[in-house]
């Protein structure tokens, strides 16, 4: 019988055909995972950054020791020897869309080729020593959302072009040498939630702030002026305000402690001569903790404050209060830190914060008390001299 070898010729089913290619594709985004297909743009802007960097500030441990351009694609993977760590690419990795560096003392400029990086989304440079200003290309990155700078030394002005980042939600550069005044524009960023430009050398007034802010920190610096209601108009998500250790000056409105969502406030270390507190709305207030330490504000200690449901910390030290500590201080319960030394207060304080049970920490030292004792632990530093009190209210105080 003759044996016949015949071969079959079957067309590929459409299923069949269809994860064929599926494979071919896998294979495909494999190999380019594998091998990296970043952009050039976005290498030659790296290769810029690295290059801007002074290479006796960069420790052989570091994340920018590892990025080595001639050995490895910097998104490619795995990264075991090179481009180890400081930046993250797109997932087809064809983008750079962070760079993150380690604290590990790099110095240098800022290459305004970082523009380049049009998908960057974070960019982290914070604790090392960068120096210069901040280039006003870093408008050119329409999709970062965050920017850290903080604890470096940058100088120069904050460019108006930082206005236009439209994505932007997180900006800090505290820590800096920065100088000038805030942008006028601030208030373009729309997005902007937290905004940190705490101990630099910035001066001029308050602009009109973003509207959707959760926290500002501007302390340790040289802004002047009134706190204006117009520039925190609309900022109805405003948690946290730091304005401590500048120069601002006069009133502080009633509408300042009103705003619907604030929790915190540091005013301490300023030239405000006044306070204004109304009792919030229905007693409803998210307010926890306030100071307003080391101004000049002058008048008696505001009772209105005794209606904040939840503060727990209220500071008025080092002003020129005189009068009577509020008894509502005594009879609120949320209320755990209590600082009113080095005022002009006299009288006698409330019997509930003498007890041994008080639930209250601080100190009504330095004023003008009487019936204080020394063994009270709100009752240090010890109170004025008796000349210094009678200077002050020009005749005996008042028991």
């Amino acid at each position: 019988m003759e044996n016949k070898n015949y071969t079959s010729s079957k067309k590929q089913s459409p299923v069949a055909m269809f994860n064929t290619h599926c494979y071919l594709l896998l294979l495909l985004l494999h190999f380019s995972l594998s091998q990296g297909l970043t952009f050039p743009q976005d290498i030659s802007a790296l290769k810029a950054f690295k290059a801007s960097i002074k290479p006796t500030s960069i420790p052989s441990w570091s994340c920018l020791a590892s990025w080595d351009f001639a050995a490895a694609d910097p998104c490619a993977l795995p990264r075991r020897t090179h481009f180890t760590c400081g930046i993250i690419c797109s997932i087809d990795s064809t983008r750079v869309t962070q760079i993150t560096l380690d604290p590990a003392g790099y110095s240098g400029q800022l290459t305004p080729l970082l523009s380049q990086l049009t998908q960057l989304t974070i960019l982290d440079l914070s604790d090392n020593s960068f120096f210069g200003s901040i280039p006003s290309s870093i408008s050119s990155l329409p999709s970062l959302q965050t920017l850290i700078l903080k604890s470096n030394s940058f100088s120069g002005s904050i460019p108006d072009s930082v206005t236009t980042l439209k994505s932007l939600e997180s900006l800090d550069i505290s820590h800096n040498s920065l100088s000038g005044p805030l942008p006028k524009t601030l208030n373009s960023l729309s997005g902007l939630r937290r905004l940190d430009l705490s101990y630099n050398q910035l001066t001029g007034f308050l602009p009109k702030l973003p509207y959707n802010l959760l926290e500002l920190a501007l302390k340790g610096n040289s802004l002047s002026g009134y706190i204006s209601k117009s520039s925190f108009d609309g900022l109805t998500q405003l948690e946290v305000v730091e304005l401590s250790e500048n120069s601002f000056t006069g009133t502080l409105g009633a509408w300042f402690f009103l705003l619907p969502a604030l929790q915190q406030a540091d005013l301490a270390n300023n030239s405000l001569t006044r306070v204004e507190i109304s009792k919030p709305s229905g007693c409803n207030s998210d307010l926890v903790a306030v100071d307003l330490g080391f101004n000049h504000i002058e008048g008696n200690a505001p009772t209105d404050f005794a209606n904040y449901p939840q503060l727990s910390s209220l500071s008025l030290r080092y002003n020129r209060l005189r009068g009577a500590i509020p008894l509502e201080y005594s009879k609120k319960k949320s209320l755990r830190r209590l600082f009113l030394d080095g005022n002009f207060l006299i009288g006698r304080p409330p019997s509930e914060f003498l007890g041994g049970d008080t639930w209250v920490s601080g100190s009504l030292g330095n004023n003008c008390l009487v019936g204080c004792p020394g063994s009270s632990q709100l009752c240090s530093p010890s109170q004025k001299p008796y000349e210094v009190c009678k200077q002050a209210y020009g005749r005996k105080p008042m028991a």
